[in-house]
């Protein structure tokens, strides 16, 4: 039956990744494309190409699909905005894909996709809420409750990278200014591109992020200086997010989740931010890592009636 297969897509800056999925969460096809950068109808076209290609693997058309952008859907215009693939905002792209493939199909923000493959499968999957994390180039969030993704009205639920990182000074938030067009982003702090700025403004030396942590690891004085700032930044950031939502766990996800010295120092730092002092929430790591996003994103076309892992 075709309500037995899903398709996700993942649309990235660089890449396109698309996989198929059965109901018991078994992967029967992936296959990853160079993204047309810059050209939205090719965009359109990649996509087509490969649902096709992947509804030729089990020989059956029509299945439901979605799709995980580097931005979201306006609820007011229905087109995409907030991308940083910049050549999809302002787009119809949900209607446009829904033309094209000749079925309903459900578009969402990457980080969404996140949250909702965590909870389904993944390391939220025995949580109610959960809050799923990007660390990475960027930074980014969604949220999944029950799982099903929360969006909101205005389509920006979790939109925790594009909040002023709490309880610090202005002067440290005016320095770091963000692309969204305001200053002290989450992001300018918590990314990966984040923390390599911090130990810029340290050291007056740059360094990608993956190798700050190492370093820090091996006893570089600096980097570790670096690191213990890293910490107390985003235990600030994800305190803020406890405060408001209280999620049941934290997944974080992204090539800063794989640093093992956030685990350590997280639940030590926490309760220092937390209202009341005290602070149960566990902070996880992904587990389906880069495969998350494209996982969630099939995962959104899940009829109602499949029974939850």
């Amino acid at each position: 039956m075709h309500s037995d297969w899903l398709i996700g897509i993942d649309l990235g800056g660089t890449k396109t990744e698309v996989i198929l999925l059965d109901r018991h969460s078994k992967e029967h096809f992936r296959k990853r494309v160079i993204t047309p950068a810059g050209d939205y109808r090719a965009t359109l076209e990649t996509i087509g190409l490969l649902v096709r290609e992947t509804e030729a693997q089990v020989g059956v058309t029509g299945l439901p699909v979605g799709v995980g952008i580097p931005g979201s859907v306006s609820g007011i215009t229905g087109r995409v905005k907030n991308g940083n693939s910049t050549w999809l905002n302002g787009q119809p792209m949900q209607d446009d894909l829904c033309r094209l493939l000749q079925r309903s199909v459900t578009l969402t923000n990457d980080a969404n996709c996140l949250a909702l493959s965590e909870a389904t499968d993944g390391a939220g999957k025995d949580y109610g809420m959960v809050f799923a994390v990007i660390l990475g180039t960027g930074c980014g969030a969604g949220i999944s409750v029950n799982d099903r993704v929360l969006s909101g009205p205005n389509g920006v639920a979790g939109e925790w990278g594009h909040n002023p990182l709490a309880w610090t000074s202005q002067s440290e938030l005016a320095a770091r200014p963000c692309f969204c067009g305001r200053h002290g982003c989450n992001e300018t702090f918590l990314s990966g591109t984040g923390l390599s700025l911090t130990y810029q403004r340290l050291t007056g030396q740059q360094l990608p992020a993956l190798d700050i942590a190492s370093n820090a690891r091996n006893g570089d004085p600096d980097a570790a200086e670096v690191m213990a700032h890293y910490l107390e930044h985003l235990a600030r950031g994800l305190a803020a997010v406890i405060n408001v939502l209280d999620p049941d766990v934290i997944v974080l996800g992204g090539g800063m989740s794989n640093v093992k010295q956030l685990y350590e120092g997280l639940p030590e730092k926490l309760p220092q931010y937390v209202f009341g002092g005290e602070c149960q929430t566990p902070v996880v790591r992904a587990e389906h890592g880069d495969s998350s996003g494209v996982r969630g994103a099939a995962w959104l076309g899940r009829p109602l009636r499949w029974p939850a892992f």
